[in-house]
């Protein structure tokens, strides 16, 4: 047995049946700043993918007056077997305006660090980068002091249309490989996952100063051994960041969880990382791509300010 295999598999998880570990279950958060998160967003006419992918962290994150910006509207042109975005071949065109409600919504709410993120859309000719481009330029030309951190799709493999977004210069550059090798064509409907490492390797080899960062989600059914060769490929094209967190079943129709990770494995992973040199690893049950990233803000700067 390997030495990671700290838990044998939880038998209550498979096939997505029994309660939920102890480790999974928290308290709400007090609600009065989440109203007031929520009311700055509708205001603006924003969509989140905290609310989209009905993140578990939500509550907690509109507490602390942030939230995930789900950009070029809230229907997906894939339908990935985890995640719960409303799934289209024909979603409405782009909002023009809508990267000046975002950058408004960031002086409203007063963020310090911003996560863009983004639907796939696989029926528009540069798949949205233009657009997240513009998104991260109105930013900057009302809040220059906030880091900016993007998570895109794949953009199909189109290295073109990547740069449209490279070339704005975002902090921090993340795609998520979100599964193992041997999951991805179960789990992420489109995606590769040789496609997505080359996405993170391109970024990291251009020449602008962000960190790249990448996620995977824990208990489809990855062993130890596969989830440590995919930090190992994150690593060797050079991630910076590697987020991992417990996959919850957001929908009946929705893949389903095959086992409950242990807090203790989770840690394992974090070490085993640190070990071959992932610079940071952010592990946990309720880590999410886009969850507590603010806190990379402080060693960003220190980062960008050595360059």
């Amino acid at each position: 047995m390997n030495r990671l295999n700290i838990l044998p598999p939880n038998p209550e998880a498979e096939e997505g049946q029994g309660r939920f570990p102890s480790w999974l279950h928290r308290r709400l958060p007090p609600g009065g700043e989440i109203f007031k998160t929520n009311t700055i967003l509708e205001k603006h006419r924003l969509n989140t993918v905290c609310e989209e992918a009905k993140c578990p962290n939500r509550l907690e994150c509109y507490t602390k007056k942030t939230a995930a910006f789900l950009a070029l509207g809230k229907q997906c042109t894939r339908n990935c077997g985890f995640c719960d975005i409303d799934f289209t071949k024909t979603p409405k065109a782009p909002e023009a305006d809508e990267p000046e409600r975002i950058a408004a919504s960031v002086q409203d709410l007063g963020l310090k660090h911003v996560v863009i993120t983004m639907v796939a859309r696989d029926d528009l000719p540069d798949q949205g980068a233009a657009h997240i481009g513009a998104i991260i330029r109105a930013i900057r030309a009302t809040s220059s002091d906030v880091s900016i951190e993007v998570l895109t799709s794949d953009f199909s493999g189109d290295l073109n249309a990547l740069d449209l977004v490279l070339q704005e210069r975002p902090d921090i550059f993340n795609h998520n490989l979100e599964t193992v090798r041997s999951l991805t064509p179960r789990v992420r409907h489109k995606a590769q996952y040789d496609r997505t490492l080359a996405v993170l390797k391109h970024a990291k080899q251009s020449s602008f100063p962000y960190l790249v960062k990448s996620g995977l989600m824990l208990g489809l059914g990855e062993t130890v051994e596969e989830t440590q060769e995919a930090i190992r490929d994150l690593h060797e094209i050079g991630c910076d960041i590697i987020t991992m967190g417990q996959y919850l079943q957001a929908s009946r129709i929705k893949l389903r969880v095959k086992e409950f990770i242990h807090p203790d494995q989770f840690k394992a992973y974090e070490e085993y990382g640190h070990k071959i040199g992932v610079p940071h690893m952010y592990c946990g049950p309720f880590v999410r791509s886009s969850y507590n990233a603010n806190l990379f803000a402080p060693r960003l700067k220190r980062t960008i300010d050595s360059m």
